[in-house]
């Protein structure tokens, strides 16, 4: 979506308009940490961290953002190439001191005074001094054989014990390490380790063509084909100047919800599971294939892949009023048999809470953000469709499973509200939609997409070529994880599957 950008508050003196409603400066080291607090105190919240190693030397981008309206700047730091460090942003941020330690792993650029200068992405047993992401990297030097034991926090008293679970689970999930203190049954404390599939995305992006990068966006995390799809050529088209036709945006609205559908209705059945209330899951289990089978229907693929193009989307229908309301007669079904299970809502109430002071400060989006009473939703901060429907995202405030179960709820009921609407348009939108005129490019490109796991953002920037030189991709499994711990405060450990449901993060979109 493009339009007339109007300056947000705390904007850095040289700054000029860079994209779509979007402005960039260019920022010393030394007077970064003022800048970031400027727009921080003007209501802006830190989204995005990317390194970059260019041929004239090592540079930071930072990407900040608010809305309504859409307000988006980024503070570009050229580093030192003989000793490439940043004035750290860990006291301001939560998020801006975790893309760091990211940074710090791939890049090599040290985060000065950064109070946890520990590893985040690479385990031990990674090499020192070989940073992935230099464009003199070279081939991977050998694993170290014998690195050691990560240095977990101990957690001692009387009668404290370690629970350890994974990275190997039973089932199909990613591996993911948790290790509890517990004391009883009541945990202490538990500390998440991820990045056991580290799988280098963003490198893998590097020297395509944009329009070869489409398919990798797609699987970054499987369940979010549509949304990291729709980020990653939002990027694209503002990099390149792309128009989108108005009748593209509404086909893309309407796979964005089409996948927060299915996906929202699977998580309703399988938080009900991990209470013991199977019957509810059969139930939400039937009509996620339901809504699969739909899903193919109108892009050809289950899991929604190819409907969103570079320029436009290719959908071959809309749903129809009567699936529609199937759809809703079935769903509300379920949440009735959810919601008078006596035994169901007791476990749900009070289980895992995330205050909104401790959401807020961790930076948590999506529903967990919401469910903790925070407002963000990027449908409404940064919406791609000038027409979308007006609406309240859905929002509780109580932070616990109970309330990330019913945002969800709230969420299959808007977007289906929303499908009414868009499917109302009629056949004139259902054809395949493809590139627009195009504008002014700037080489550089930001995607910002409402997936349903919360706000997705990818970053561009093209070379002379015309060739991806730079991608960078936010998750909001990334933001949310270091929620997860917090929560369990307090929780018996026989709770803890029932809480990670209740959250439901990616470990594939967290471990690029």
């Amino acid at each position: 979506m493009t339009g007339a950008i109007v300056s947000p508050a705390g904007l850095p003196a040289g700054a000029e308009p860079a994209g779509s409603c979007r402005w960039a400066a260019v920022v010393e080291p030394d007077a970064l940490v003022p800048a970031a607090a400027a727009l921080v105190s003007g209501g802006m919240r830190l989204a995005l961290v990317s390194g970059h190693d260019d041929p004239v030397g090592p540079r930071v981008t930072y990407l900040f953002t608010s809305g309504p309206p859409d307000h988006r700047v980024e503070l570009h730091v050229p580093l030192e190439p003989g000793h490439p460090c940043v004035p750290t942003l860990a006291g301001l941020s939560f998020q801006g001191s975790r893309f760091e330690r990211e940074m710090a792993d791939l890049f090599g650029f040290e985060p000065l005074d950064h109070p946890q200068k520990r590893r985040l992405v690479l385990h031990q047993h990674w090499p020192d001094g070989w940073y992935p992401m230099r464009r003199d990297a070279g081939p991977m030097p050998a694993l170290v054989a014998d690195a050691g034991q990560y240095p977990f926090v101990p957690v001692e008293g009387t009668g404290v014990y370690e629970i350890p679970v994974g990275p190997v689970h039973a089932g199909l999930i990613e591996p993911g390490h948790f290790r509890f203190w517990v004391v009883g049954e009541t945990i202490l404390r538990m500390k998440a380790r991820l990045w056991f599939v580290h799988k280098g995305i963003e490198k893998l992006f590097e020297h395509r063509e944009p329009a070869d990068g489409l398919g990798l966006a797609e699987k970054i995390s499987g369940d979010s084909a549509v949304g990291h799809g729709l980020a990653y050529c939002q990027a694209v088209e503002d990099a390149s100047g792309i128009e989108v036709p108005a009748d593209a945006q509404v086909l893309r609205a309407a796979l964005l919800e089409l996948e927060r559908l299915y996906n929202h209705v699977a998580d309703v059945g399988a938080l009900c599971n991990d209470v013991g209330f199977g019957l509810a899951n059969a139930w939400a289990l039937s009509l996620r294939e339901l809504l699969l089978r739909l899903n193919a229907d109108v892009t050809g693929h289950r899991l929604l892949r190819g409907g969103v193009v570079l320029g436009g989307a290719a959908v071959h229908r809309l749903p129809t009023a009567a699936e529609l309301t199937e759809v809703s007669e079935r769903f509300e079904e379920i949440a009735e048999l959810a919601r008078t299970s006596a035994f169901v809502m007791e476990r749900f109430t009070g289980t895992a809470t995330l205050s909104e002071a401790n959401a807020a400060d961790l930076g948590v989006v999506g529903p967990a953000g919401r469910a903790s009473g925070l407002a963000f939703d990027a449908r409404v901060s940064h919406p791609h469709w000038d027409s979308l429907p007006t609406f309240e995202p859905a929002r509780h405030t109580g932070g616990d499973v109970l309330a990330r179960y019913l945002v969800r709820t709230d969420e299959i009921r808007s977007s289906l509200g929303l499908l009414a609407g868009l499917a109302g348009l009629g056949p004139s939108v259902c054809p395949a939609a493809g590139a627009g005129a195009g504008g002014a490019a700037s080489r550089s490109g930001v995607g910002i997409v409402e997936g349903w796991r919360g706000a997705i953002v990818h970053r561009i920037e093209l070379d002379s070529a015309g060739q991806l030189g730079r991608v960078k991709v936010v998750d909001p499994s990334f933001l949310n994880w270091p929620a997860v711990p917090v929560s369990l405060a307090n929780t018996i450990v026989p709770d803890f599957p029932l809480a990670n449901k209740s959250f439901n993060l990616s470990y594939a979109g967290n471990d690029l």
